[in-house]
C-alpha cells in the first residue's frame, strides 16, 4: 500500500483562498482597519496569492515563514503547497484571528500551520522545523530592514519570493552602475542573486496603494562570498560609500578608514580605483575594501 500523501485540492475546487468578500467581511467582524502606519495592504485576489506561490516555486516538502500574514490571503495558499508555514505577525488582532481562518479554511492542513506573534525584526527563533523558504508580503515602511534580518538570522531559508514597493524592488534587484543601485542592492547580494520577478497591480490590495508593487526572488548563494572580512566589516564600507554617494571613494571613506590618504591605500591594495563611486562596485569589491582596512 502506497504511503505517498494524497492530492491535495487545488484552490479552485477547494474554495480555501480569500476573495474581495471575504477579506472585508473578516476585516469587518475584526474591525480591522488597515494602518499606513504598519504599511497594511491586503491581497484580496486570489490568482495573486496562486501566482506568488507559484513564482516561489514552493514546494511540498518547503517550510516556508511568511511576514506579516494579515488576513491570511497568502498564508492559505502557501498552506496548500508547503509541508510547513510559519506566519510572523505583529498585530494583536490580526494575530488572534489567523489561527481560526486557516482552521475554517483549511482544516486538514491547520496543524502544518504555526503562528509567532512578534516584530519580524526581533524574531530569534522559530518553532518546527528551520524554514527553507521566505515568502511574502511585506509591509513597504520596513520590507528592506526586515527581509535583511531573516536572511540573516536563518540561514536554512534558500529562496525567497517578496512582494514590495515597486521602487524597493529595483533598489534591491540593481546592478552595479544602475543609478538605484544602492546599500540594498548591495547586502541583498551578500546573501543571495537577487532578481525582479515581475509586476503587481495596485487594484488586487485593499485598500488600493498608491504606489505599484514588485515581486523580488533572492536565492541564497551556494557559499558564501570569500573573504576573511566579517559581514558587519564589509557592510561598514557599504554604508560609508554610499552615505556620500557622489564622492569618490577616495573621499566618502575618509572617515572610515581613518583618512583620505588611508582610504585611497586600502582602495589601492583591493584593485579598486580611489577615483570610482560606490555604485559601480560589486559586493565581492566592498569585500576587499574591507579586507584592506588600514590598522
Amino acid at each position: 500500500m502506497s504511503s505517498s500523501p494524497s492530492p491535495r485540492p487545488s484552490a479552485d475546487e477547494s474554495g480555501s483562498l480569500l476573495g474581495p468578500a471575504d477579506i472585508r467581511e473578516l476585516a469587518a467582524a475584526l474591525g480591522v482597519r488597515p494602518t499606513k502606519q504598519r504599511g497594511q495592504n491586503f491581497v484580496i485576489d486570489a490568482n495573486t496569492v496562486r501566482r506568488i506561490v507559484r513564482t516561489a516555486e514552493v514546494r511540498p516538502d518547503d517550510v516556508v515563514v511568511e511576514v506579516g500574514p494579515g488576513l491570511g490571503s497568502l498564508t492559505l495558499a502557501l498552506l496548500e503547497a508547503a509541508d510547513r508555514v510559519v506566519a510572523v505577525e505583529i498585530d494583536d488582532v490580526l494575530a488572534a484571528a489567523l489561527p481560526s481562518t486557516v482552521a475554517a479554511r483549511l482544516p486538514g492542513r491547520a496543524d502544518r500551520f504555526s503562528l509567532v506573534h512578534s516584530d519580524a525584526m526581533h524574531v530569534q527563533e522559530l518553532p518546527g522545523p528551520a524554514p527553507t523558504a521566505l515568502v511574502a508580503n511585506l509591509p513597504y515602511n520596513v520590507a528592506v530592514p526586515v527581509l535583511l534580518h531573516m536572511l540573516d538570522r536563518f540561514p536554512s531559508i534558500e529562496r525567497t519570493l517578496v512582494m514590495v514597493q515597486a521602487e524597493v524592488a529595483d533598489r534591491l534587484a540593481a546592478r552595479p552602475g544602475n543609478k538605484v543601485y544602492g546599500v540594498p542592492s548591495v547586502k541583498a547580494n551578500w546573501y543571495a542573486e537577487v532578481k525582479r520577478a515581475g509586476a503587481i497591480g495596485r487594484n488586487v490590495f485593499w485598500p488600493a496603494p498608491n504606489v505599484d508593487s514588485g515581486l523580488v526572488s533572492l536565492v541564497r548563494r551556494d557559499k558564501p562570498i570569500e573573504t576573511t572580512a566579517t559581514k558587519e566589516e564589509v557592510f561598514a564600507v557599504v554604508d560609508a560609500a554610499f552615505a556620500q554617494r557622489r564622492k569618490t571613494l577616495r573621499a566618502a571613506l575618509a572617515g572610515w578608514a581613518g583618512s583620505a590618504a588611508a582610504a585611497e591605500a586600502a582602495l589601492v591594495a583591493a584593485g579598486v580605483s580611489p577615483q570610482a563611486r560606490g555604485e559601480a562596485l560589486t559586493v565581492y569589491e566592498f569585500a576587499a575594501i574591507a579586507e584592506n582596512k588600514p590598522e
